[in-house]
């Protein structure tokens, strides 16, 4: 499992806290049960907990050890009551992590309230993987009014081991060790249970005019749910004002009731007062509210004055549904319930996965100008394709098809997805696979004892699986592989290319020229030494080629190996930076200086804001500083479609040296920090939060980090295991 987002729990459980002056077990020292774990720590997932006897200060920490080749997941948990007030909430505490891979590990914090999950984090963005001495980490989020439970904890996603020690939990600063408790009143939205257990609409007849009916009502639900001040103010349950509506919008007929009705509808909610506050739209914005709309549909005169009074005189300041992230501007969707009890939601649930999804993209997607698709047309694509969705299955590929849309590669269908796990396969190929020269091709074996059962080369050309062309087989399952880009759909689809249902497939393949048939043996996750992207590695970060080529590779970097890498590699002619792979530590800054003389601008942003939905603005540019002592050699950085998200933006600071010169093919095209979505059914997505872009403007979602000299491995180059984007660094370099 690559991702692993915000998990649900049903769990009854109950602690005594010690009298002392330590409320809370949070340094794991306390332990006076026989219970394996210190007092108060429980376990979620099923990978190996333990007292480990190895502190990062003080005799114990909490210890997970993952079950060899299981990619699931484990957590050391403990539970407080947010019997407090305040505006932030922060976890400190300190990790160590050894061997870990195919996943993350990481600090959890998440805040629980009217039975689903109010605000979340598990540093998956870091991507921290590796070995890695004692550091302190950090995560902070927003703390909800109406918060009930809070759950810190300790993650590891994959493969290692992980220490967890010395947390410390604080709101608005305050040590949670030291605040007296207090008794919290309830948001009116938050009472509001009435359809828990379904919106009581079973099935929707559309025809074309339902349709144009449905697609308008999305609209201003979302008008509302963004803008309005008492929806703003948490004063409604707006998932439940839509059942409550529904039933009599879908018995109108012409477009006169229609809009009475939504008019009458909308004026429930209170007369607007006139907002002060409220700023047109800058005018040097990059992306600007698109309310056209309002006026293209056909709506009455009184209706059209309606909705354009809600945006003039929009909800001001902290808003009950979202919030941007403090420092950084991406976009923190807030009490937006996953519904896990529905696996299968109802034909209102589903209706309203299409809505809140939709308007979250049509309001706070950073790149809704680089969708192939015009976005607008989407609530008509959808509608009745989720209507139509006979089951669990057909509802998570209607939402990963239109999660497809947006083309962001952070945006799949990362959780409740089990049915789609299972039309995927649980039975994996003994070869690894990527498509070099448009092939599908064997590049490695998971085991080495497997290469002769396999009968299959490094070099093997896969040109059918089951009867059915390598082309046909892309054709028809790339609608449910969201990517930026068609190289990076190929990443992903060719990991899969082989899994089945079945533990056999039958496939044609050219080797030494001949082409040949073979049934090739499956095996279930667990049997085979699986890797994602690429095989980890243990060995040092950086070497010498040579005597004048220095190599780094971002896939196991410290930030304890910076010093040595400047030192050992400060007299060579280049240096290859290797970012075809997730780079372990963040390093643009406390690498990025080392190529700089003097401070140099590398990228700049846009971000959305909440008192305006859907206006996007630029920031200043962001600048790697000089130094005095910075590199004269060459610096060749080397990236493909395995370079991704914060890969992409290293890729930028090193590029901003004057001697940069970067190498390969197109990245993943996903950058920028991503924003969490739970949707109707326990689905669980992302999208990139805020655009990036190089200082004069040029764009990289999509297109990627383009490489000043593109170079892709052939066929031939794999069989005789060369590195060709390497081969091609070094001659730039000593070419002189």
């Amino acid at each position: 499992m690559k991702y692993v987002f915000l998990i649900v729990f049903s769990l009854l459980y109950s602690t005594v806290f010690s009298q002392d002056s330590t409320k809370f077990n949070l340094d794991f020292e306390k332990k006076t049960t026989d219970d394996p774990l210190p007092d108060g720590w429980f376990q979620w997932g099923e990978y190996d907990l333990e007292i480990a006897p190895e502190g990062q200060s003080g005799k114990y920490s909490g210890k997970i050890t993952a079950i060899k080749n299981d990619m699931n997941f484990g957590s050391i948990a403990y539970r407080i009551p947010a019997k407090y007030t305040g505006s932030t909430i922060r976890l400190e505490g300190f990790m160590k992590t050894k061997n870990v891979a195919d996943g993350f590990a990481g600090l959890l914090l998440r805040i629980d309230g009217n039975g689903e999950s109010l605000a979340f984090d598990n540093m998956q963005g870091q991507q921290i993987q590796g070995t890695k001495d004692w550091a302190k980490y950090r995560i902070e989020l927003p703390f909800p009014k109406d918060a009930e439970q809070i759950y810190v904890a300790g993650i590891l996603v994959g493969q290692g081991e992980a220490w967890f020690d010395n947390f410390v939990l604080t709101i608005d600063g305050k040590d949670v060790q030291t605040l007296e408790e207090v008794e919290k009143k309830l948001i009116p939205a938050a009472l509001d249970r009435a359809f828990d257990k379904g919106s009581g609409i079973e099935s929707i007849t559309i025809n074309e005019g339902q349709t144009s009916n449905l697609e308008l009502l999305g609209r201003i639900w979302g008008l509302m749910k963004y803008h309005h001040p008492e929806v703003a103010e948490g004063n409604y349950n707006w998932d439940y004002e839509l059942f409550r509506m529904l039933p009599d919008y879908l018995t109108l007929t012409s477009n006169h009731a229609r809009d009475k009705y939504l008019l009458k509808w909308i004026s429930k909610y209170g007369k607007l007062k006139a907002c002060k506050d409220c700023k047109k739209t800058d005018a040097e914005a990059f992306l600007k509210p698109n309310l056209a709309w309002i006026k293209t549909m056909g709506l009455s005169a009184s209706l059209q004055k309606k909705l354009e009074q809600v945006y003039e005189n929009r909800h001001q300041g902290d808003h009950y549904h979202i919030r941007m992230a403090e420092g950084v501007g991406n976009p923190v969707f807030l009490h937006e319930k996953a519904y896990t009890n529905m696996p299968y939601p109802d034909a209102g649930f589903r209706l309203l996965t299409v809505f809140k999804y939709w308007n979250m993209i049509h309001y706070y997607f950073p790149y809704k100008h680089l969708m192939d698709k015009d976005w607008n047309t989407a609530l008509k694509t959808y509608i009745p394709k989720f209507n139509l969705a006979k089951n669990e299955l057909e509802y998570e590929l209607a939402a990963v098809q239109m999660i497809g849309d947006i083309q962001d590669t952070h945006a799949n269908l990362w959780g409740g997805n089990n049915e789609l796990m299972k039309w995927k396969g649980s039975f994996y190929s003994p070869v690894h696979t990527r498509f070099i020269e448009g092939k599908l091709v064997v590049v490695d074996y998971y085991n080495n004892e497997l290469k002769e059962i396999t009968g299959l080369e490094i070099g093997a050309v896969i040109t059918k699986i089951n009867g059915k062309t390598i082309e046909s087989i892309v054709k028809e399952k790339q609608p449910y592989y969201p990517a930026s880009n068609q190289p990076t759909r190929l990443r992903d689809m060719s990991r899969d290319m082989l899994r089945s249902t079945e533990e056999q497939v039958e496939i044609e393949y050219v080797q030494d020229g001949k082409t040949q048939t073979k049934k090739l043996q499956l095996y279930g996750v667990k049997a085979l030494d699986y890797y994602s992207w690429y095989r980890e590695s243990d060995e040092k970060c950086y070497k010498l080629l040579g005597e004048d080529v220095g190599y780094v590779s971002l896939a196991n970097i410290q930030a304890e190996d910076i010093l040595s890498i400047k030192d050992e590699l400060k007299k060579t002619d280049g240096i290859v930076i290797d970012i075809r792979n997730y780079p372990s530590t963040f390093v643009p800054f406390l690498l990025g200086t080392f190529f700089v003389s003097t401070g140099t601008p590398f990228v700049k942003f846009t971000k959305g804001n909440v008192n305006n939905p859907g206006e996007f603005t630029y920031t200043s540019p962001l600048s790697i500083p000089g130094s005095t002592s910075s590199y004269k050699g060459k610096v060749v950085i080397l990236v493909n479609e395995l370079s991704q998200s914060q890969a992409e933006y290293t890729a930028m600071a090193f590029r901003a040296g004057p001697n940069a010169t970067v190498v390969g093919s197109t990245t993943a095209g996903a950058d920028g920090n991503v924003s969490r979505i739970v949707l109707p059914g326990g689905l669980e997505t992302m999208i990139s939060g805020i655009g990036i872009y190089y200082p004069n403007g040029d764009e990289t979602q999509r297109v990627g980090i383009v490489p000043d000299v593109e170079v892709l491995p052939t066929i031939e180059g794999i069989k005789q295991g060369k590195d060709e984007l390497l081969e091609k660094a070094i001659e730039l370099i000593r070419k002189g």
